[in-house]
């Protein structure tokens, strides 16, 4: 953290192979987010009007501390994280989006100044009609109607103001909510059951059995706890909470003792005329300790699910992040959790949609399309989540026919047309993404996701100068796309603009320093460069996060080779044709490894090998035939030499050309 002229900046940086930083990055902290009684995180503002979260937060504990995010305490950092309109639903007042920016799927960003906090209408809803009514002199009882006060309300409508931000199944991938197709993102109001605005869902069972612990789960837990369920809606949330007045310190330890005896008094009393409850005044010490979550491990909160006795252990202890906590998600059944069950017809619909919206449950791909067949919503995104289930399902062919039905009734919309195109590209039929992507950004050319998506599509179709173009006006418009970054540069690289592309690359991973395709592509640049060390770092970092891709490892394992570190070199290798035993290029250099053991007959059968998986590879032609000639068999090593001599790399063509004089004559 630097501060410069009054502005806070969060600098962060990796230190390369040799000692010094690389792949620097610092970007002003424009926003804070959180009370700071527990965290606060900071945000970034690009220039498009997106939030980003910075990796590092200020936590509460012990006087104050630097920590990082939640699922940055690896050793390796996850992409940027965008502050998407469910984070700010909760944590500030409501902003304003820019047009074509409040559906489903379209990209999170925010116009004008943000409001700085939480403002009455989150619990009092809209409050025009109210100053107005006061103003024009109307009655006391005019004045109050013109205005929700929660008091008023239901029990059930009271605790659902709280609900709103309060209620979170997870934070894990599940999902824990979804808001009903066609509302706003900041379209409830207090007062409205909340039910008609979001659906939430949680695992099978419905997590009574677990206790996990995670830092938005004060209404999850107490909905599980035996006071709540026995108070028939008598307890919420403001039986306990004043939101206008939050007590502190002793104050806070009578307020809560207060309210629990309205219940308890009795037979704590009792209790401890009987040697079985302790003389100890603060209920909420043991009955509600604070404890560590598990979801944000730096931050300490008081846990709402009421019990009998504290649980074992120190609940204060220091812990690691769960490995893969974020990414491990559930896999099964996700159910209805509030309401506790959905109405036939549109709630089979969404039921569906909570299976596969984060792959938890494969079955709902039938069931959706089951719905979908037998309903024939009028919702558009009922479609596009069967469309995007189908191509995550490696069926491009379906999902091009559900996105092309619901683009005839949304013609202007970028994000169908997004996913479209996408299948379509998937599907190989790029000449036709293309079409559906020039007709989308004649109305809205500002997208630079349509322009990524245009570049992606002309690379499919083989047109790689346009493509350039394509990936360069998507990068004027978000200059922080590492993806468009990365395959710019394998488009600039395939034209032999290896300066251009080493500067995309650069930019990409100083977006995002883990993004395994562009490590790959980096070390490899550095390769064909010959700085062999440097290029070892970054195949190094890409085969660790992303350890299946066979080209990679045997770039990585040529690069090991040629320092001399033939033992990791052999490792890679192997590893790359376990992944792939059809990979040609690893045949071929594990043909290299063997020829220089002195294993020469083991090493023609690999160069062979490579030869017959991919004809015309030039390089295992000239290795084959060279060994071959070596053993003395002419005839073979004539029919290898002649295929290595139509190369059109001038050095192999060239050693080809001089070992068929040498065999001829």
């Amino acid at each position: 953290m630097e501060r410069k002229e009054g502005k806070l900046f969060q600098r962060r940086w990796r230190i390369g192979p040799d000692g010094r930083e690389i792949l620097v990055r610092e970007l002003s902290a424009d926003y804070e987010m959180g009370s700071g009684n527990h965290v606060r995180s900071y945000l970034h503002r690009t220039a498009r009007g997106a939030l980003v979260e910075l990796p590092l937060a200020w936590y509460a504990e012990n006087g104050g501390t630097w920590a990082m995010e939640p699922g940055y305490d690896g050793d390796s950092l996850p992409p940027p994280r965008q502050i998407a309109y469910e984070c700010m639903f909760c944590h500030n007042a409501y902003p304003r989006i820019p047009p074509g920016h409040a559906e489903p799927g379209a990209e999170p960003l925010y116009a004008g100044d943000l409001p700085e906090g939480i403002d009455c209408q989150r619990c009092h809803g809209p409050g025009g009609n109210h100053v107005r009514a006061a103003q024009q002199g109307a009655s006391l009882e005019a004045v109050r109607q013109a205005i929700v006060n929660p008091a008023r309300l239901s029990r059930q409508r009271q605790m659902e103001v709280c609900l709103q931000c309060h209620l979170e199944t997870t934070s894990r991938p599940l999902p824990h909510s979804i808001v009903r197709y066609g509302r706003g993102p900041f379209s409830y109001r207090p007062g409205e059951a909340l039910a008609n605005f979001e659906i939430f869902f949680d695992r099978k069972p419905a997590g009574n059995g677990d206790d996990d612990f995670e830092i938005a789960h004060s209404a999850y837990r107490l909905r599980k706890s035996q006071c709540f369920l026995r108070s028939e809606g008598k307890l919420t949330c403001t039986t306990c909470h004043n939101p206008h007045d939050i007590p502190r310190g002793a104050a806070a330890t009578a307020h809560y003792n207060a309210v629990c005896n309205q219940c308890h008094a009795a037979g704590i009393r009792a209790a401890i005329a009987r040697g079985k409850h302790t003389a100890e005044t603060s209920c909420i010490g043991c009955h509600m300790p604070k404890r560590r979550t598990v979801d944000v491990v730096h931050a300490v909160m008081t846990d709402h699910f009421i019990r009998r006795r504290e649980p074992a252990g120190d609940l204060l202890a220091p812990m690691p992040e769960p490995p893969g906590f974020f990414g491990n998600p559930y896999r099964g059944e996700v159910v209805p959790y509030y309401p506790p069950a959905l109405a036939a017809g549109e709630g089979a619909l969404y039921r569906a949609v909570a299976q596969i919206t984060q792959r938890s449950n494969p079955a709902g791909l039938e069931q959706l399309s089951r719905e979908i067949a037998r309903q024939k919503p009028a919702e558009a995104q009922f479609y596009i989540e069967l469309g995007q289930a189908l191509a995550s399902a490696g069926n491009p062919a379906a999902a091009v026919a559900q996105f092309e039905q619901i683009a005839k009734t949304k013609p202007n919309s970028p994000s169908i047309a997004l996913n479209l195109a996408d299948a379509l590209t998937e599907a190989g039929q790029a000449a036709r993404a293309i079409t559906v992507l020039e007709q989308a950004l004649a109305s809205a050319p500002g997208d630079p996701l349509l322009w990524y998506q245009l570049g992606i599509a002309r690379t499919g179709a083989g047109d790689d100068s346009r493509a350039v173009q394509d990936l360069e006006k998507c990068l004027s418009l978000d200059p922080d796309l590492a993806e468009a970054h990365n395959l710019l540069a394998e488009r600039l690289a395939s034209s032999g603009d290896l300066e251009g592309a080493g500067k995309e690359l650069e930019a990409a991973l100083r977006i995002e320093p883990d993004f395994p395709e562009a490590l790959g592509n980096f070390g490899h640049l550095l390769a064909v460069k010959r700085d062999y060390a440097q290029a070892a770092y970054y195949f190094a970092r890409s085969v660790r996060l992303k350890p299946g891709d066979a080209d990679v490892l045997t770039n990585y394992a040529v690069v090991l080779g040629a320092l001399g570190r033939l033992a990791e070199a052999q490792q890679q290798i192997d590893a790359a044709l376990h992944s792939d035993p059809r990979s040609a290029g690893a045949h071929n250099f594990k043909g290299t490894l063997l020829e220089r053991q002195g294993l020469r007959k083991e090493a023609l059968g690999e160069f062979l090998q490579a030869a017959s998986l991919q004809p015309g590879f030039a390089l295992a032609h000239l290795n084959a035939g060279r060994i071959l000639a070596a053993q003395g068999d002419r005839a073979a090593a004539k029919g290898q030499l002649a295929q290595a001599a139509q190369s059109g790399d001038p050095a192999i063509r060239r050693q080809a050309e001089v070992l068929l004089q040498q065999v001829e004559h």
